[in-house]
């Protein structure tokens, strides 16, 4: 009975979180549950359209980011607080000027603004947040960054990730999906969502990601390509949703091996993931590219 009882706990709250990542990372856990705890050093990404000077920036990684303070002009920001593994998600997707792009889980906004910066302003940018509070600071930030003139392009809208699949197929050339994810960095510095925490509940989140990946998928025109990221750790949210897009609908897609990582991150079965172990600030971040045949 007392074996069964301790079964039950290591399924959800402290314990089972605990348990769950000891068993998924064996003695490297460690380390990154000490990484998660440690205070988190923030990347400034110089905005492209400032036209105010910059002050004491040093970059630390050519064309992704730069450190130092954060300056304004009277119309718009200087630089955009995000971590680096983000800046390299976002470039990793791309998109070309003049094409179709959807960013599915775009708050707070960082990706969005490469996104729109790779683009070059042109083409058609639609940023997708399902939140209404999360939505209303994602417009905040294409107001505090990018000009007025060049957000004709934008389009701001608050629908449900799954329901561009059935609704928009064949539609964009490039898709960002960031998905909502367990977040572990987060949930093992909040006390309320380490009790909360439950294996149950990242099996769920895997099946929302491989949903909203699949509807990803659906709204790529053929030959289009959709960049899947999340700030999990957990195999169950990353790799194996992966496997089981391949494995469920490999005719249709396949996987693609350009991703640039800037010196950074390891590779995983499908793709890449930068662990904060042992890139200092950078991460947790996993991504994956996969190309609409």
């Amino acid at each position: 009975m007392m074996r069964m009882k301790n079964q039950a706990v290591a399924t959800k709250g402290p314990e089972g979180f605990e348990y769950f990542y000891s068993q998924m990372w064996g003695p490297r856990w460690n380390s990154l549950k000490d990484s998660f705890t440690k205070k988190e050093e923030k990347a400034y990404r110089r905005n492209k359209w400032f036209s105010g000077e910059f002050i004491d920036s040093e970059e630390l990684i050519a064309g992704v980011y730069a450190k130092g303070k954060v300056t304004e002009s009277k119309d718009l920001k200087s630089h955009y607080v995000m971590d680096a593994a983000s800046v390299i998600v976002a470039r990793n997707l791309k998109p070309t000027p003049g094409s179709k792009v959807l960013d599915m889980c775009a708050a707070p906004g960082g990706k969005s603004l490469v996104l729109f910066e790779e683009m070059e302003g042109r083409g058609h940018l639609v940023l997708n947040e399902l939140s209404r509070n999360r939505k209303e600071r994602l417009r905040r930030v294409v107001s505090e960054y990018i000009p007025e003139e060049m957000r004709d392009i934008i389009d701001i809208r608050g629908f449900d990730g799954n329901k561009y699949g059935l609704n928009l197929k064949d539609e964009f050339d490039f898709v960002l999906l960031d998905a909502p994810c367990s977040g572990e960095r987060h949930t093992l510095n909040d006390q309320k969502y380490l009790n909360m925490w439950s294996k149950k509940r990242t099996k769920n989140l895997a099946g929302l990601q491989y949903s909203l990946l699949c509807s990803a998928l659906l709204t790529l025109k053929s030959g289009g390509e959709v960049l899947y990221s999340t700030c999990s750790i957990s195999s169950l949210e990353n790799d194996e949703v992966i496997a089981k897009v391949l494995k469920k609908r490999g005719d249709q897609v396949e996987l693609v091996h350009d991703l640039d990582t800037f010196g950074f991150g390891e590779k995983t079965e499908y793709g890449i993931i930068f662990l904060p172990d042992k890139e200092g600030a950078i991460g947790p971040l996993y991504m994956c590219k996969l190309r609409k045949k």
